[in-house]
């Protein structure tokens, strides 16, 4: 190699060059990069000469159309002596060649980011290095970071690398790039920081082997202790260890070996070179290997430690026993730890609800509530503001209720007397305030809910639900059993479909802005555009259904099998709800929006008339439009909105049953519902 320690693959002062650099994952790498450490001096990709990349308001990386124009447009002394490939795997031989052809005097190290490059290009590229004096890491390397010189290539350390990476005195070698940033958060809960966090890539060739990397770990003044992690495939850690036998290797090195779970189920990890080919390449086998270097079985949490045992170092068998086992190596050598202050590994639960089960475990296994690391807790707090509908924690309910109480002389309902319901409000708003959870908004919603109710009464005795009030009749049973009856006959396609309908609805406003469904501001509210664009998006999927010939999702509520024929057709109950509020010159968005689109998908060819909107439907916007902003403000949950239609259908039909229950027993004899034999006849399936 042309590098003599680790500092030599990445230092401060080197100047980076980027291929394909306006690509999705380099641009933003890159962007990261450079706010981290302001190392590279441009990029380069095919047909994008003269752009820019903005980093900042005041800094942005130049875009060149290739290596050799980024050259010609930079001044001798600022040439880049590092290079990043991100190109696809077809044209990665052909940028490495460009870079050591145009760079052979100048490039020292190229990181080669891309995956699932062939094992004849990367043996080219070898032989191009080798020639060339050039080390090249990868492929497949996430990148390499020195944070004692606070640099680093690729995207090693995330978004912010500095929130899992703290100079220190340990180097992390790893064949993933994610092991990188998760291990280097384990050593800082042990108060270790991180040296280098090299990503050594892990296709089916590595351009630069482990033993490399630990003779340059060897060498590197800063590192004390090296951490690897191990995936099964390849043969370069059995050629590291036997080297490392012979030259005597003097740092501690601790290792994890992934994989072993994954054995016998004809499985490999994601990795291209993460596949099992014979001896020495399988995760047990390497872990026998460590276990016989270190002359240790792995590492054992409980057991005492003399210095001389973890002299060459130790496997560990799960990752959170890194720090520990990081903690023994530097107390065995008497070497003192990077930070005196940090956070020992724990479980720090952000969210707990562990319910009944809190009071059958014992008091060591009921975790309190941990706290909240920055990002993530004002990412929490945002989320649950915005979020649409309450998130409630579940508690023992068995003697208790948020909506009724009774404390032996006063019984209420949210904290309103019964009696003063009673004297000061109507049935109807009683039920809004018990199922909702607060009054209606408007005094015309109590008139909206009572017209549902009506409606909700009866479609007439040949209704599955009215069938079945007069079948119990029919066979001798009491009132209550009749209205059960009723109530067992309705479900997801009779009365259950308001709530398709509201889930419907909820999917299609949820990221509109407006509190009021009476009273929104149409000028930013273009309800038809909706309704045109999710009938396009409705045509679209029936069409493709049709062409593959499965069934299509159908909008609910819409075609009503009693009301339709016409060009125009109508649900003459929703028709009268509908036309209540046009008399009052109020205007319910959730169900002028399905009124308009019943007419657009008939303007866009997905049906061939004007199909009904449903009394479902007209349930479903009534009660939304009283919860929306109990649900915006997230006093109630998506779940409870969603129930509440179907509860209003079936409160009316269930006394619907009633009716015909008195009926049917005043007018009707014992087993008059029975089919005569004669009527019955046998589904012939031929």
């Amino acid at each position: 190699m042309r590098a003599k320690t680790l500092h030599d693959l990445l230092k401060k002062g080197d100047r980076i060059a980027v291929s394909n650099i306006t690509g999705r994952e380099a641009g933003g790498v890159s962007i990261t990069s450079q706010k981290y450490s302001p190392n590279i001096i441009g990029g380069w990709a095919l047909g994008k000469g003269g752009e820019k990349i903005a980093v900042s308001d005041r800094s942005s990386i130049p875009v060149f159309s290739d290596f050799g124009s980024l050259l010609k447009k930079t001044s001798k002394n600022k040439y880049p002596n590092k290079a990043v490939v991100y190109s696809p795997p077809q044209a990665v031989y052909g940028d490495v060649k460009e870079i050591i052809n145009c760079g052979e005097k100048f490039i020292e190290t190229i990181f080669i980011i891309t995956e699932h490059v062939s094992i004849e290009v990367t043996s080219k590229i070898h032989s191009l290095a080798l020639e060339a004096n050039v080390d090249v890491i990868g492929c497949n390397t996430l990148g390499v970071i020195n944070t004692m010189d606070h640099v680093r290539v690729g995207a090693v350390g995330g978004d912010n690398p500095e929130e899992s990476f703290k100079k220190g005195t340990v180097s992390i070698i790893s064949n993933s790039g994610n092991m990188v940033n998760t291990m280097s958060s384990y050593l800082l809960s042990a108060g270790l920081g991180t040296s280098f966090g090299i990503s050594t890539g892990k296709d089916a060739l590595i351009l630069t082997p482990l033993l490399d990397f630990l003779k340059l770990a060897e060498k590197d003044e800063n590192t004390k202790l090296i951490v690897l992690y191990i995936e099964p495939g390849g043969l370069y850690e059995f050629e590291a260890i036997e080297s490392l036998k012979k030259i005597g290797y003097i740092k501690p090195i601790v290792v994890y070996v992934t994989g072993k779970l994954l054995e016998r189920k004809n499985l490999s990890l994601g990795h291209a070179g993460a596949v099992i080919e014979g001896n020495n390449t399988s995760a047990s086998a390497k872990m026998r290997m460590f276990d016989e270097y270190f002359e240790q079985n792995s590492f054992d949490p409980k057991k005492h430690y003399k210095a001389e045992d973890l002299k060459r170092g130790i496997r560990i068998t799960a990752l959170h026993h890194l720090p520990q086992a990081a903690q023994f190596i530097y107390q065995m050598n008497g070497w003192n730890r990077d930070y005196e202050k940090y956070t020992p590994l724990r479980l720090n639960p952000w969210c707990i609800n562990l319910g009944k089960r809190a009071k059958k475990l014992s008091s060591d296994c009921v975790l309190s509530h941990g706290n909240i690391p920055q990002p993530y807790r004002s990412q929490l707090e945002d989320l649950e503001r915005s979020t649409l509908g309450a998130t409630v924690t579940r508690t023992d309910m068995r003697n208790r209720s948020h909506a009724s109480y009774s404390d032996g002389h006063k019984v209420g309902i949210y904290g309103q007397s019964l009696t003063e319901l009673m004297e000061k409000h109507s049935f109807i708003e009683s039920i809004i305030l018990y199922w909702a959870g607060g009054f209606p908004k408007h005094e015309f919603e109590t008139k909206l809910v009572e017209m549902s109710l009506t409606a909700s009464l009866t479609n007439g005795p040949g209704t599955i639900s009215a069938q079945g009030a007069k079948l119990s009749t029919s066979a001798g049973n009491n009132p209550n059993t009749a209205m059960i009856s009723t109530l067992a006959c309705i479900g997801t396609v009779h009365g259950g479909n308001g709530r398709k309908a509201t889930e419907f609805l909820i999917k299609i406003f949820r990221d509109i802005d407006f509190d009021d469904p009476y009273e929104f501001d149409r000028r930013s509210i273009d309800i038809q555009e909706l309704a045109l664009k999710r009938a396009k998006e409705f045509m679209r999927k029936k069409l493709s259904a049709k062409d593959a010939g499965i069934d299509y999702e159908r909008i609910p509520c819409i075609g009503h099998p009693v009301f339709r024929g016409e060009d125009i057709n109508y649900d003459p109950r929703e028709k009268s709800i509908y036309n209540y509020l046009k008399g009052i010159g109020k205007t319910n968005i959730f169900l002028e929006f399905y009124h308009l689109l019943v007419h657009s998908l008939k303007a866009v060819g997905a049906t061939r008339n004007v199909f009904a909107v449903n009394l479902d439907a007209a349930i479903a916007c009534i009660w939304l439009g009283i919860c929306w902003n109990y649900l915006k403000t997230s006093k109630i949950t998506i779940q409870r909105v969603l129930d509440i239609p179907f509860l209003s259908f079936a409160l009316g039909r269930a006394a619907g049953g009633a009716g015909e229950f008195l009926d049917h027993q005043d007018y009707g004899s014992p087993m008059d519902m029975r089919i005569p034999v004669s009527e019955c006849k046998t589904a012939n399936k031929d």
